[in-house]
Parts: C-alpha cells; structure tokens; sequence
C-alpha cells in the first residue's frame, strides 16, 4: 500500500485550497482502503468539539456538524489519542447515535487521532456497513496517513490559510504581534493584483518597458519619501528604517542593474520585476534567523509597490472614515503608513509574523496587531471584532458579553499605557532602588531618540551584517567606515556595541553563497570571518576610524567557541589597530567582548576574564544549542523553551562565573525584552539587560515597580522547578500579586 500511500499525500498536497484538499484526502482514502465511508473531523478547542469538515460516506449538506469532546466514538478518539478499531460500532459503551449524520447504516468503525506535535487536530474515521474489525495493515495505513494529513493541516494553519471558524465559530487564534486591546468594525483591503499573479511575458518594445520601469521606480521613491515624512516624528526611527531601506534598494546601481538586464533579455516589466524581488528575497528566506529571515517580506512589500506603481500613476487611496480593525492578507508598512492613525484601531494579517517590519512598526504606533490569523474571506467589512494583542486572540461578530468584557479591559489598557509614558524617562531601577542598564538591540538603523525620551544609556548589540546581506559586493572600508561613524555619532558619549559580521552557514551573503547540511553548527559567525581575515581586518578598521573622536566603541565577536578562536581574533584586531595607528596616532582601543551562544564558553570564564573586557550573552542561539533544538523548525519548535530549567540554571552559572572573576555581562537576547524573562534576569543576578527599542518603556516600568529583594525571591524558587510550563505559571502569578498582570495579558491588573 506504499505507492497508494504516496499517491494520496501527493495529491493532497499539490491542492491549495484546504477544504478541497480535506475532500481528495476521504475520497482517495475511501478508494484505497475500499471502504465505505472516510470522514475527517476537525478539533475545535474554544468549543471543545469536533467539526465534520469533509466525508464521503455520511450525510453532510455543508452546513455545521458537530461532536463534543466528551461525546461518541469520535471524541473517544479525541480524548484518548489512540486508534479505535472496532466490528460493531453501536456495541462499545461510548457510541452515540448522531441522527444528522446518517451512520446508521454503518458497524464497522477504525477512528484514529490526527496529532500534530503532541495536538490532537482531529480524527479520520473509516466505516463499512459489514460487521469486521479493520486489518492492522489498514489501521496501520490510516495511522500513516492521518500523520501526513497531521502536517498538511498545521503548515496550513500557520500560513493563515486554513481555520475551522469558517465553519461559523467566531474565536480565531493567530500570532500577538503587538500588544494593546481593541473593538471596533472590521475594513477589509480591496484585492488587487499581486506579485505572485504575475505570469511569464515578453516584450517587442525593450525601450518602453525600461522607462515604464524607470517611471515606476521613481514615483515609488517619492512615496516612500512621503510617507517616511508623514511618521517622522510619530514614532522612532529604528521603526521608520524599513522606507531607509526601500530608498536604499531603490537607489541601489544592482537592483536597478538586475531589472534593467531582465527586461534586455525580451521580459515584459512585470515579469522582469517579479523574478528578480523572489531572487532577493530567497535569499533572505533562506536565513535561520528570525529577524533577517523576515527581511523577505520587506522585499516582497517592495516588489508589491513596484508592481501597483507600474499599472498606476497615483499612490493608493482608502476610503476610510471612522476608526477601523483593518484586515489584509499580509500586512505592510506602506498600508500601514498610509492609513491616518487616527482610525487605525488595530491590525489583523493573513500572514506574517512578530518581526517583520509592519508588525515592528505596529508596535511603534502603539496599534493591537495579531498575525497569522486564517480569517475567512466571508467575514463582511463593518462586522464588529475585537483583537487581543496580547494572547493573539480575534473574536469575530462576539456576543455582548465578550464586548462588555474588552471594554473593560481597553479601558485598563488605555491607563496602563498612560502609566507606562509617564514613567518612560524616568531612571531604570527597581522599587528599592538597584538600578538596572537598559540598552538597545539595533538592527538597520541606531534611533538615539530613543536614548533620550526612555532613557536607555547606548547600544547593546548593533547587527553589523545586514548592511552586507543587502549589497550586491562586500561594503568597501570606506563605505563601512561612514556607516559604523553615523550609529556612533547618533550615540555620542554612550556605549555601541558592535558585534562584527555574523554570517556563514545559514546566513549566505548573495555574493558569497554557502551550502551546508547543518548551517547552525558549520561555518557561521567568527569561524567564517577567521578563514577570510581579509574581510575581518577590513571591518575592524573600518570600526575603528569611525571611532576616532568619539570613544564610545565596543565590539562583539560572535560565535566563539574556544580560546583559539579568541586569541586569533584578537591577533587579527591588534594588527588592524597597529594599522590604523599609523594613519591615525589619536585612535583609542575598543572595548573587546564575546557572545556567549556556544554552551562551551560556559565553563571557560576565568580563560575569558584574562583576555577580554566583557561578555554579551545570546540567550536566543544559546538555548538552541542547549536544548539541541532549531526553533525555526515547525517540528520541534514547541521543544524551544526561554525559560527551560536548564537556561535559566546556565545564565545563573555564568553570571557567579563573572562575578567571580570581575568580568561584565550583559544580556542582548529576547528573554531581556519579555516581562517575565526580564524579572527571571534581574532576580538572578543580572544588571544590564539589551532589547528592542519596543519593550525598553514597558521593562522599565515592570522593574520600577517590584522590589529586587522579591526577585530575588522569585528566582530562587523558580531555580527549583522542573518545568517550564511551571515556571511561567509561577511568574505570571507573581506578576498579579504586583499588580503588573497587564504586561503578560490583556487589561491592567
């Protein structure tokens, strides 16, 4: 039954539409197990029942079918998630008789659980009029395929295109991109054309089609400008980069190049622009790294731009004129910017994720967004939703009840949020008054108003690499010396760490592709910049000229692990600042620190203390490498844990190393940015903590508001918990008691 087997997923799998997909599923198993009926049911938590989502064999008009958990064969099957397989169905003391579903007829039952990373989904079930139990190579068969069904329907769901709800439930779940509640009518965006409608065509008039192009860039350039100056001064810059960085292509000689060159070969303008933004942006989709990873969907943004300026001359315009929860199918910062904020209540995106540069730009403008979200085409503009920014929750058209509850909850938001700005500039330190650093993670752009309205002392962790994923070429040392001067200036007086280039294995550069079976131990970080000293040297020099007159440089060597690997970089810094001296006698020596990410450093601290000045710890890639696991992989991603007994037991580890030794640490990895991590660090022991500019206002008043000697309290009780499920449970708690639920949930205490 192995080629049936495979025949069945392929098919399944090359059908885009779920539902479509669902119904090939039953009618192929139906014909391959040469059975009578095949139906598919699909778990819906927020109800606790299973819905009739596709058969063939049962009676089934299309509308709502459903089964309760605690009811029948098919919520034993839920229930227990295992196989069921039974001669005479109405035998087994669970059965119950559904009239509407016309099974009757049927005696013989093989019902078994669709699972999905430990989660039942919902349950296939075979039936067949003759009294016989199912053979174990049937069961076996259907057990097979319910696992391939299992990941069908969960790649679905996390690509926003598949949701039970359409069946007329009302509770959607999707990604919190952006805390904050809102209520309000929904505003659908007009479908237009999209990149991916483009087809292959080609062109007689080359010389039409290459101004048509130039035309196209040009009005692009003016609106990305207008918008930029519509936000400015409305929220940071480190939020405005994304249009920097549309100029940026823009005005790139490669992008401008690689399109000219596309349309000399005989392609029409759309097609030429299509193939060229999917090859800039599979490069960024081929990146492990959350946050560069995302950077395709900017570049997708752009091509989308690019393609509504080649068909028309004027920017977009939406009719809207009241305040509105906007629903599309990816979310953009243009849609974002050209909407006025004052009927923006909140944001709902087919597709997308938490670091993308519309959900960044979300939380600047301090507007609810929730991603990934499978909302039914169906669902009409002006009927009324609510949108949870904290739990990833959208209820569509609620009952009363839920609408008089998230009233109550934005009214404590609206006041929390007021508390939090009143406290912004205020000094970071605990309520008896331990005093915390607060820095900044930067990425395309180092923002120092930031520094100044909430009071952050400089830069944590300045990301060197994106500036050479988004050329064509290496950046020469001048082009480096002018970027590394600016973040510096913006900084004056204030600390910026720069961690040098930190790409190899997953993270190729376009013009140096690299091909690796397992990227995230190969050749990535300093091992790639140790086998190219050139490009190492070229870097360092290039940081230390920008540091000439100013002396706030520190940097950051990423992925060290071993001692080797320190002593010959730092071999390489001193000959490119003996180099650099010679031109430049009044040149200072840089700060020098390491990144903790490879558990191995863990243990070599007292090496550490002797060579360098401080550590930077990457809880990100650390609790990778620790739990030995790859949270951009959907199938493990659930095992990838912040607050896993053994993260927290190896920070503490290391920060009594450091202690001991008088050796700096400091965190730059997401746990400082989330409340609950952050009061983890600050009772372990932790006094600099590194995030982005989004969370610095909320941390600050989190740790304003409890007392270290209570963190501390909290950390040693965590330090005894096995699981992390407890010890986020355990937090929370502590987080009410202080009157802070707020930051971990809707509403303000």
């Amino acid at each position: 039954m192995l080629n049936q087997l495979r025949d069945i997923v392929e098919h399944v799998s090359r059908v885009e539409d779920v539902y479509q997909a669902l119904e090939v599923f039953v009618n192929e198993t139906q014909k391959a197990v040469h059975t009578e009926c095949c139906t598919v049911y699909l778990a819906n938590d927020s109800f606790q029942r299973l819905e009739l989502m596709a058969t063939k064999g049962l009676t089934y008009d299309g509308e709502t079918i459903h089964i309760p958990y605690s009811e029948g064969l098919v919520g034993l099957v839920k229930r227990s998630a295992e196989p069921i397989n039974i001669a005479k169905a109405q035998s087994h003391s669970a059965f119950k008789y559904f009239p509407q579903l016309g099974e009757e007829v049927y005696q013989a039952f093989l019902g078994t659980p669709i699972i999905y990373r430990k989660q039942v989904l919902g349950v296939v079930v075979l039936q067949q009029r003759d009294s016989r139990q199912f053979s174990e190579t049937e069961e076996a068969f259907l057990v097979t395929l319910a696992a391939q069904l299992a990941v069908i329907i969960a790649h679905a769901r996390e690509q926003g295109h598949w949701l039970i709800d359409d069946k007329g439930l009302n509770s959607l779940n999707g990604i919190a991109a952006s805390p904050g509640v809102a209520i309000g009518p929904i505003w659908r965006e007009e479908v237009s054309m999209r990149l991916h409608d483009v087809l292959p065509a080609s062109t007689i008039n080359v010389e039409r089609e290459l101004e048509w192009m130039a035309v196209t860039i040009e009005n692009a350039l003016i609106d990305f400008r207008r918008m930029r100056k519509k936000l400015d001064g409305d929220i940071n810059k480190d939020a405005l980069a994304i249009f920097d960085l549309y100029t940026h292509l823009l005005n790139d000689p490669m992008l401008r190049g690689d399109l000219k060159k596309q349309i000399q070969k005989g392609d029409s303008a759309d097609w030429a622009l299509r193939q060229i933004i999917e090859a800039y942006s599979n490069r960024f989709l081929k990146m492990s790294d959350a946050y560069l990873r995302e950077r395709a969907q900017d570049i997708r943004e752009l091509g989308e731009r690019l393609l509504f300026f080649l068909h028309n001359s004027q920017r977009p315009q939406f009719d809207i004129d009241k305040p509105v929860i906007v629903v599309v199918r990816e979310l953009t910062a243009t849609l974002l910017a050209a909407i006025p904020k004052k009927y923006l209540l909140a944001v709902v995106s087919q597709e997308g994720a938490t670091n993308s540069h519309a959900a960044i730009l979300s939380r600047a403008l301090g507007v609810p967004a929730v991603m990934g979200v499978g909302i039914s085409d169906t669902v009409a503009a002006d009927t009324t939703a609510i949108i949870d920014g904290y739990s990833g929750e959208v209820f569509i058209d609620p009952p009363k009840a839920i609408i008089d509850e998230y009233d109550a909850l934005y009214d404590e938001e609206k006041e929390l949020s007021s508390l939090v700005d009143q406290d912004i500039a205020l000094p970071s330190q605990t309520l008896d008054g331990r005093a915390i650093t607060l820095l900044l993670n930067a990425g395309l752009s180092a923002d120092s108003s930031i520094a100044i309205n909430a009071g952050v002392t400089g830069v944590g962790l300045y990301r060197t690499e994106i500036s050479f994923i988004l050329k064509q070429r290496f950046p020469s040392e001048e082009e480096q010396v002018n970027l590394y001067g600016n973040v510096l200036e913006a900084y004056s007086g204030q600390s910026v760490v720069m961690r040098t280039l930190d790409v190899g294995g997953d993270k190729s550069l376009p013009y140096l592709p690299i091909q690796e079976e397992n990227p995230f131990l190969g050749w990535r970080g300093i091992r790639f910049t140790l086998d190219h000293p050139d490009i190492f040297l070229i870097q360092i020099r290039a940081m230390l000229v920008a540091s000439i007159q100013r002396n706030n440089l520190s940097i950051l060597l990423p992925m060290i692990s071993n001692m080797q690997e320190l002593d010959d970089s730092l071999e390489l810094i001193e000959q490119a600042f003996t180099e650099v001296k010679e031109q430049y006698p009044n040149v200072r020596r840089p700060r020098i620190g390491v990144m903790i990410e490879v558990p191995s450093m863990l243990y070599l601290v007292p090496q550490l203390a002797q060579s360098v000045d401080f550590v930077s710890v990457g809880t990100n890639d650390l609790t990778q490498y620790l739990l030995a696991v790859d949270r951009n992989n959907t199938k493990v991603a659930n095992v990838y844990e912040s607050v896993h007994p053994s993260v927290l037991r190896a920070l503490k580890l290391l920060l009594d190393s450091c202690q001991q030794h008088n050796l700096p640490i400091s965190i730059c990895g997401e746990l400082a940015g989330d409340p609950v991590g952050a009061i983890l660090l600050v009772g372990m022991g932790y006094q600099s903590l590194s995030m982005n500019s989004a969370n610095v206002g909320r941390i600050k008043y989190v740790l304003r508001h409890v007392e270290h000697s209570k963190l501390e309290r909290l950390n040693e009780q965590v330090m005894s918990m096995n699981h992390s499920s407890e010890i986020h449970q355990h937090c929370k708690q502590f987080l009410e008691q202080q009157g802070l639920a707020g930051f971990v949930r809707a509403g303000k205490s």
